[in-house]
């Protein structure tokens, strides 16, 4: 075979693999996303994929270009019917995402609407569903911390800031998904615009209560090494950050817009660069990532700051008190290493 023939194979193997991985993603899309019953849903997805069968095959015949014009055609419709699709505005909401948080600042005076204060009685059911209006003052803050909830092997956890003042009161921040009432989260789902994006402010014996008391995750907890103006400027834009998403909904994506983005928000408010590393999606190592890059202390060994960070058994002997913030830090709090 001529190196003229072997390039030309080359590219067609390579078109072919480009239009198979085109090809899964608009097939899972009409199959996630397309407004019909499951069986339509079925057939619709299953025509496309037997269409990609058929054009990949085409490649490898004289009737390639118009194998692949009919495929790039097809796959123009289904690209521009995906771009119509927006987050909707209302909905019936599970009970814990039905609020979005927003917020005023006025000169060091924070004010909160909608942070979350549930009691819960199970891993899904809250009793007492609070919603409160909270004010928190910027020139008090002294502390931020990572948190950790590791809820499927230590590969992946869910992601939590929470900001400390010097009255020992704490403000947490979740992403998480808007899922709708009697919904589940589906990692794969939610690659396909299946759900919106909810920005929490809530008490830490609220969403951080709910995952190492009922769910029986493996809740970490590492204080982060920034400054008070630092924290201060985070803090500001997740203000920034709930009030833009109240006013333009967006969908919640397992990859690129998800509870791990927040990482790369402070790393930059810390001043530190954040370059490309696959922690930030395989987050179940970002404190590893945050360990190397300074932003926990690292005057101690990460296995020292590992080993109490872990915060379950104080949680569920404490029960969810009004002193959970404090006691779920006894023995986390001395590893600061402050800048």
């Amino acid at each position: 075979m001529s190196w003229h023939r072997a390039i030309r194979l080359a590219s067609w193997i390579m078109l072919a693999f480009l239009l198979t991985v085109a090809a899964t993603w608009a097939t899972l899309a009409l199959w996630y996303r397309l407004p019909a019953s499951e069986f339509m849903r079925a057939l619709v997805a299953g025509l496309f994929a037997l269409l990609s069968a058929s054009a990949m095959a085409g490649l490898f015949t004289r009737w390639r270009l118009r194998a692949a014009a009919a495929y790039v055609l097809t796959f123009a419709v289904v690209v521009a019917w995906w771009n119509s699709i927006e987050p909707p505005r209302d909905g019936t909401w599970a009970a814990d995402v039905a609020r979005q948080a927003t917020g005023t600042i006025d000169g060091d005076v924070l004010t909160l609407f909608n942070v979350r204060d549930f009691e819960w009685r199970s891993s899904t059911e809250a009793v007492n569903q609070r919603w409160m209006t909270r004010t928190y003052d910027l020139s008090k803050l002294r502390t931020l911390d990572l948190i950790m909830s590791y809820w499927s092997g230590p590969e992946i956890a869910h992601v939590i800031f929470s900001f400390g003042f010097d009255d020992g009161e704490q403000l947490a921040w979740s992403i998480e998904v808007r899922r709708s009432e009697g919904g589940a989260f589906s990692p794969l789902a939610d690659l396909f615009k299946s759900n919106p994006m909810v920005l929490i402010a809530a008490e830490e014996r609220d969403v951080v209560g709910v995952r190492s008391n009922f769910r029986g995750e493996d809740v970490q907890l590492y204080r982060l090494r920034a400054s008070p103006k630092q924290m201060r400027s985070l803090l500001r834009e997740y203000v920034t950050d709930a009030n833009a998403l109240a006013e333009t909904p967006q969908f919640y994506n397992s990859l690129t817009s998800n509870c791990t983005t927040t990482v790369l928000k402070m790393m930059r408010v810390v001043g530190a660069s954040v370059p490309l590393d696959w922690r930030l999606i395989i987050n179940g190592y970002l404190p590893e990532y945050a360990y190397e890059r300074g932003a926990l202390n690292n005057s101690v060994p990460l296995d020292e700051l590992r080993a109490s960070s872990h915060i379950g058994e104080r949680a569920r002997r404490d029960g969810l008190s009004p002193k959970f913030s404090k006691e779920i830090r006894v023995g986390v709090s001395s590893n600061s290493g402050a800048p």
